[in-house]
């Protein structure tokens, strides 16, 4: 299985980079194979064509399991995500992608945020999003323990939904 991490914060090596990673190695058991910090591919997502992003895209859509992790900003996820999402192809630039919204926020006020915003998109974009979105207070964006709930209710179904491309044998 190929897991892969895309953080859409406009901060490097954010504490959101931290979470999706955290996240996908918690429940995969394994460190990610690719992480996009997509802050790193700077003025190339303002444009198509660009080489960086080009790659990028490429990776995140030969994935079989993708967390793709924000900052609540503006009760939402961030523009710098928004772009990146933007270069993939709609209905199936995504597919075969099985997916984990993945959003942070000072408080629970934007609890519903990963599952009313930034889920739809990534539907929208051919992934498989088959379990609710994960919001985690920003301050234990490094406590695994913080993801552990999600994990126990959402995990199988996660896992066994990026299976079913690994086990038909197309990745």
């Amino acid at each position: 299985m190929i897991v892969s991490v895309v953080a859409g914060n406009p901060k490097p090596a954010s504490r959101t980079l931290s979470a999706a990673s955290l996240l996908a190695s918690t429940l995969t058991g394994k460190e990610p194979d690719h992480v996009v910090d997509v802050v790193d591919l700077g003025a190339g997502l303002l444009g198509w064509g660009d080489s960086a992003v080009a790659a990028a895209v490429e990776t995140v859509a030969n994935s079989d399991l993708v967390v793709f992790g924000s900052p609540t900003f503006k009760a939402t996820y961030t523009g710098l995500l928004k772009l990146f999402l933007d270069q993939f192809s709609t209905s199936d630039g995504l597919q075969d992608v099985t997916a984990i919204p993945l959003m942070l926020g000072a408080g629970p006020a934007h609890f519903m945020a990963p599952d009313l915003l930034l889920k739809p998109v990534l539907v929208e974009l051919g992934a498989t999003v088959p379990a609710a979105g994960l919001y985690v207070v920003d301050k234990l964006y490094d406590d695994a323990e913080a993801f552990q709930p999600w994990i126990d209710r959402w995990g199988s179904v996660v896992l066994a939904s990026a299976n079913v491309t690994v086990s038909a044998g197309d990745r």
